[in-house]
């Protein structure tokens, strides 16, 4: 059986090396940064990632994280930006270039064509005399520390610096913009992130579908609404069209004898447990686990007492809220 000591050794040698390096790093940002986060934030366009190899997939990283934050990104390779994509980029728009050596010959013409337009650009690398730093409107310089393989010949140490400046950029503009969560699921509508953060209106039934009967509506019909809607309960509105109560299995339970010869405002629980349709989907299941009930009529906030939809604790199960 192979020995594992020599593999974990390697494995504690070089996080804590990459570990070593992204304090080293923080502790050289200067001005530079933030005059990097200044131009982001004033671009007019979208930011333009760019990169080489390596570079490149941090940069693809570094492009997914600012679209996802509030600030419009992509990526464009370097080599493909030399055969017509160049025109991806344009006046207002902030270029933001990767290279650890600063001289990768694939970027030589994106640089040259952000010179010739006066678009401005961001150029991290880690030699502060190299062309990509000097030809930039604001040059980061990462610190020389090597790489984790002990050669210098295998991008980990600089990657991992740069992918860390990428995301200290992103989060300096998200916090700038005061980004929201409710702003980060509008970009994450799927999986369980988007789930978390989906709204009551997101998942609630609307209009037609929900149930609704008048405080003198017969028991007779309102068992009808509640069993054609299929929710097992039926809004009670007033005269003035607002929710009064609501009417329950255990409502019904509770006035079986002689059940029909009344109305739904004789049977009927008043002032309910509602819900903002603003309110995170979350929250409503919170609500119905803590009161042991399976549904919740939204009302619009900016009109008290008007029904705008019910939630089922089924749609958020099936949204993947549990």
């Amino acid at each position: 059986m192979t020995d594992p000591v020599p593999f974990l050794a390697t494995a504690r040698r070089v996080i804590l090396q990459e570990a070593d390096a992204l304090t080293a790093l923080s502790a050289t940002l200067d001005a530079n940064f933030a005059d990097a986060v200044t131009l982001l934030l004033n671009a007019k366009g979208r930011v333009i990632v760019s990169g080489m190899g390596k570079s490149g997939h941090i940069a693809r990283k570094i492009a997914a994280t600012f679209a996802s934050t509030g600030t419009p990104a992509h990526f464009v390779h370097p080599a493909e930006a030399s055969h017509g994509d160049l025109g991806m980029m344009t006046r207002g728009d902030v270029v933001l270039v990767l290279s650890n050596s600063g001289e990768t010959p694939e970027l030589a013409d994106l640089v040259a064509y952000t010179r010739r337009f006066g678009i401005p650009m961001i150029g991290v690398a880690s030699r502060a005399e190299s062309t990509l730093i000097q030809q930039a409107d604001v040059g980061i310089t990462l610190p020389q520390l090597g790489e984790a393989c002990g050669r210098g010949i295998v991008p980990t140490i600089s990657t991992t610096m740069t992918l860390a400046l990428g995301d200290a950029l992103a989060i300096a503009l998200m916090e700038h913009r005061a980004f929201t969560p409710e702003n980060f699921r509008d970009f994450h509508p799927g999986g369980k992130l988007g789930a978390q953060l989906s709204k009551v209106a997101d998942l609630m039934h609307r209009d037609d579908a929900i149930p609704l009967v008048r405080v003198d509506t017969p028991m007779s019909d309102v068992l009808l609404v509640i069993t054609q809607k299929g929710f097992g309960v039926a809004a009670v509105l007033g005269d003035d069209d607002r929710l009064v109560g609501i009417v329950t299995d255990g409502d019904l339970r509770r006035h079986m004898q002689g059940l029909l010869d009344h109305t739904a405002g004789e049977v009927m629980t008043a002032n309910p447990t509602t819900v903002s349709p603003h309110a995170l989907a979350e929250e409503a299941v919170n609500i119905m686990n803590s009161r042991k009930i399976t549904c919740l009529f939204a009302l619009d906030p900016a009109n008290p007492g008007k029904v705008t939809g019910i939630l089922h604790i089924h749609d958020c199960l099936r949204a993947g809220i549990v």
